[in-house]
């Protein structure tokens, strides 16, 4: 299975922009997907995910109410649309895939990983 992720770039403070990620490969079964980030200097940090019904999503507090996780099991796609956006939101985004769970907040229990897009906010 591979991920690919795409739409990062430069924004100004109170912008939007949307991620997205595709799976490729053999991407069957059910998976949740969920969205990570790094931050230059922090450690990785979970942003939220969503189950694969779509049904079931969970954010970060840091994003609740500016961020929406939204899938496409016919693309095999997930996305990230992120509103309001602060300087505190640039890191290098990734999507990751979690079989055979709901959805999760824990890294290590996601299976595969995309490469990340860069999110610049300016102020």
């Amino acid at each position: 299975v591979q991920l690919q992720a795409s739409g990062g770039g430069l924004v100004q403070a109170g912008g939007s922009l949307t991620l997205s990620c595709t799976a490729s490969g053999r991407t069957f079964g059910n998976y949740a997907m969920g969205w990570f980030r790094q931050a230059p200097g922090k450690e990785r940090e979970f942003v939220g995910c969503i189950s694969w019904s779509g049904g079931s999503t969970n954010y970060a507090d840091s994003v609740k109410g500016r961020f929406t996780i939204s899938r496409t099991n016919a693309k095999n796609t997930v996305y990230l649309q992120m509103n309001s956006l602060k300087p505190e939101d640039t890191a290098v985004y990734y999507c990751a895939l979690a079989y055979g769970k709901v959805w999760s907040t824990r890294d290590a229990e996601y299976n595969y990983w995309g490469q990340g897009t860069l999110v610049t906010v300016s102020s």
